[in-house]
């Protein structure tokens, strides 16, 4: 009488790959008394076993990626101006650099990418950002380079996205820690010349006013001009573009109404010598950078913006002088070299097919 299995999800588990979870129609690698669908898959395994990060399956099952081995391509990585390019900051001993991984999906892949130190020595840290798929490395240029760390990436498949578009995009500019800055000085601003606008509210507000009000609002002017000069300047920046272009925007009607403030301030205080709307302007312009700020956050954390060369290989491998193919950035081609597209790369430029056969997806265009 024929047996059958009392568990037959332990059946469908012994016929998908322990790594990444893909069928076993082909071939079946076993090792350590578990099947693969490749060797990529074993030695992503084997190289997780042998720095205790089995624990990346324990969090969610066949989480893993089928690595591409296809190490060849990354030879452009050893020119050093490709990789002055793609670091955000490099001293001495230490560099930093950051990747788009469109394959992580999953709280494995954030604690496995986490955890990259374990590899290899010269890794000193790092930090994904699962929203936006980036992973930054800090590590010692001096131990390991630029691309050992690409080949980590892409040996336990998480291949990293380089495209031209990392070439020629502008360094971060910390243009945060400015709005910092400029928030800092108007809060510090508003909050002391709220406190010398007090007396103007007590009831006996006319002797306290008759007595110290103009030095308090010469003090408060003090304090309100370095917010009208540096504090605010962006306002008045996008106002001037804007008029210059014949158009409006939101800018305008607020820098105007921050000059009517300071302005009409300035009046008060020396040609009435009552009180000012200083207390005023100052909150405006500290509360506007509050707003600025937040904004800037969500714009950054829905940030998708991606052009032409988005999509672009930063190099091609371009036949030289001696018959030989050598990798070349993208920008230096010239008209009548001959390149060579590999399965699944993107045709850098109008070509014409010279030998073997090709099937081309017209999806990009």
């Amino acid at each position: 009488m024929p047996k059958f299995s009392e568990n037959p999800n332990a059946v469908a588990e012994q016929e998908k790959c322990f790594h990444c979870g893909l069928s076993l129609d082909h071939q079946v690698i076993s090792f350590d008394e578990k099947q693969f669908c490749c060797q990529g898959c074993k030695e992503v395994y084997h190289l997780l076993a042998q720095n205790d990060l089995c624990q990346y399956y324990s969090i969610e099952k066949h989480a893993g990626i089928s690595p591409n081995l296809d190490l060849e391509k990354w030879a452009y990585l050893d020119n050093p101006e490709v990789i002055n390019e793609l670091l955000d900051f490099q001293q001495d001993n230490f560099a930093k650099v950051r990747f788009h991984v469109p394959q992580v999906h999953c709280s494995s892949c954030i604690f496995l990418l986490e955890n990259l130190h374990k590899f290899k020595k010269g890794i000193q840290g790092s930090k994904i950002n699962f929203p936006r798929k980036e992973l930054s490395i800090s590590f010692d240029p001096q131990t390991m380079s630029l691309k050992e760390i690409v080949i980590l990436l892409a040996s336990i498949g998480y291949e990293p996205s380089i495209t031209l578009q990392n070439m020629s995009a502008e360094k971060p500019k910390n243009t945060q820690k400015r709005i910092l800055y400029q928030l800092g000085m108007a809060g510090f601003a508003f909050g002391n010349i709220m406190l010398l606008s007090f007396p103007e509210y007590f009831a006996d507000a006319a002797t306290i006013q008759a007595e110290l009000g103009q030095l308090f609002n010469i003090v408060s002017l003090i304090l309100a001009t370095p917010v009208f000069v540096y504090s605010d300047q962006d306002y008045f920046i996008s106002a001037f573009h804007a008029l210059r272009k014949r158009m409006l925007n939101i800018d305008v009607p607020i820098s105007l109404g921050i000059l009517v403030l300071y302005f009409y301030s300035i009046y008060q205080i020396f040609g009435l010598q009552t009180g000012s709307y200083l207390d005023s302007f100052t909150g405006l312009v500290f509360f506007l950078l509050i707003g600025k700020l937040f904004q800037r956050k969500t714009y950054e954390t829905l940030s998708f913006e991606r052009d032409y060369k988005s999509y672009f290989p930063i190099s091609v491998s371009r036949k030289s002088i001696d018959n030989q193919y050598v990798t070349s950035p993208v920008t230096q081609i010239q008209k009548g070299d001959t390149i060579l597209i590999r399965n699944q790369e993107l045709i850098p430029a109008d070509s014409i097919l010279l030998n073997g056969s090709a099937f081309v997806d017209y999806s990009f265009v």
